[in-house]
């Protein structure tokens, strides 16, 4: 399988002409009937040999994690006697609030370390099979090992400001570990170039915001509407980021439009659950009768605005609900026994028959909105002759 980055790359190489890839995207989407625009591709493998790889890189940064805490455990080590010791008779709070502040110092240190091994195993490795190799998966993989590890070793120190008892200083800490690795994030898409590098910083900003505006707020004053509320505006922001990159790349021939792909992933739940949590799907089983119309109408406005977009990661990011929703209202209205197989039925057919009609469905969606809206949508017919950007 080649990606749309491989035969921009052969362009430039002069391998092949720019004539002849526009050329094979036509044949593609006359083969699959699909304009290749429309298809969000994204490779994961490669071939079995990204797998063998993925799975070698795996066992080597669990290692390196499990050698990261027992250095921890070495410099700050902790005795399984002190939790006898607490409760001997003569122990002072003194000594207690010691043992206690040298378990929460081991405790960060063994994610702080664990954390920096690990990050420092994954770059030198995306050297070789990110910038070398390019191999999708262990990129992919690489990449979130050295933003998690990034993070964690940033983390360490806030959970120990929290278990020290300075929630508002752990919020603080916490959300600058979080810029500290959209930072870090930067570098590696500087350095390598992998798409959902983009989406794994934007995550970290949205949680550093989240998190300044909670220490802000104060954990007293904080609840659960609240914080749905700052992650579904996280999530529209994310999702205002996405369209900016599909918005520079309409025929989707460039690594753009990949990272748009993954923003779009990451903004779908960020936007679909906080949605369905203050409709009361969450809240248990019997979410009544309006609230499951509602979750119906929804899903429907999703589906509206994945077409208009041409992006289906809403539709996914909010199936759960609507499979829930559904099995209610059948259940309510009498199919008890096979509520669940008419659940499947109905939106199993939906989503293949969306699928089968989505050009001719989306045209008609497209076609209705105002004309300086169409112009910034991904485009609505074959691929055109122009030469791909790169």
């Amino acid at each position: 399988m080649y990606s749309e980055d491989d035969l921009n790359s052969a362009v430039e190489a002069g391998a092949i002409t720019p004539e002849a890839a526009q050329s094979f995207r036509a044949h593609m989407t006359q083969v699959r009937e699909l304009p290749r625009s429309s298809e969000e591709n994204f490779r994961l493998v490669n071939s079995f040999n990204d797998i063998f790889v993925a799975i070698g890189i795996v066992i080597l940064l669990l290692a390196t994690g499990a050698i990261g805490q027992a250095i921890a455990s070495v410099l700050a080590p902790v005795s399984d006697a002190w939790q006898l010791v607490r409760a001997a008779p003569g122990t002072t709070p003194a000594q207690v609030e010691a043992w206690q502040q040298a378990e929460n110092l081991h405790d960060a240190l063994q994610i702080s370390f664990a954390g920096l091994l690990v990050a420092a195993t994954a770059w030198p490795l995306s050297e070789f099979f990110t910038r070398r190799r390019r191999m999708s998966l262990p990129s992919i993989l690489l990449l979130l090992a050295f933003v998690g590890g990034t993070f964690a070793t940033m983390l360490g120190m806030g959970i120990f400001f929290v278990e020290s008892g300075g929630d508002r200083i752990g919020a603080i800490a916490i959300s600058s570990a979080a810029l500290i690795t959209a930072g870090g994030a930067y570098l590696h898409w500087r350095r390598f170039a992998v798409p959902i590098t983009i989406a794994a910083g934007t995550a970290a900003v949205a949680a550093s915001t989240i998190g300044l505006i909670a220490a802000g707020v104060g954990p007293d004053n904080l609840n659960t509407d609240f914080l749905l509320g700052l992650v579904f505006a996280a999530g529209l922001a994310v999702f205002a980021f996405a369209m900016r990159w599909d918005i520079t790349d309409r025929e989707r021939t460039t690594r753009r439009s990949d990272v748009a792909f993954w923003l779009h992933l990451l903004a779908a739940p960020m936007i679909a659950h906080p949605i369905f949590a203050l409709i009361g799907v969450t809240d248990g089983d019997n979410i009544g009768v309006g609230a499951a119309f509602g979750v119906l109408a929804v899903y429907v406005g999703f589906g509206l605005l994945a077409l208009a977009i041409d992006r289906r990661a809403l539709l996914v990011s909010a199936l759960a609900y609507v499979l829930f929703a559904l099995t209610f209202l059948f259940r309510e209205f009498g199919a008890v026994e096979l509520n669940f197989a008419l659940t499947a039925f109905v939106i199993g057919s939906a989503l293949l028959s969306l699928s089968a009609f989505w050009q001719p469905i989306r045209k008609s969606v497209v076609a209705a909105l105002p004309g300086d809206i169409r112009d910034l949508l991904p485009v609505t017919h074959e691929l055109s002759a122009a030469t791909p950007a790169t």
